[in-house]
């Protein structure tokens, strides 16, 4: 899967990763390949990516939208850091 985490001034993730996980509105899920499409708003929390060697980043977001559809995710950031 090919994510991007893009913040209002600048890209912050782009790469093939195996998992990720973001706090959405009604609840933290995960993405993984081959994940039916989906659109949800994004709560203050952690998104947790474990890329393609197994390494596991996090960033904290301030809330957001995240799309996912052809194992492709996009993250649309409020504010992030990394902690």
């Amino acid at each position: 899967m090919f994510l991007e985490i893009i913040a209002p001034d600048h890209q912050l993730y782009s790469g093939e990763v195996d998992l990720v996980q973001v706090p959405g509105s009604r609840g933290s899920f995960e993405i993984l390949r081959s994940h039916a499409p989906i659109i949800s708003t994004l709560e203050k929390g952690k998104i947790k990516i474990v890329d393609r060697k197994g390494s596991t980043t996090y960033f904290e977001v301030n809330g957001g939208v995240v799309e996912a559809k052809n194992d492709r995710i996009i993250v649309l950031a409020e504010t992030v850091k990394t902690p």
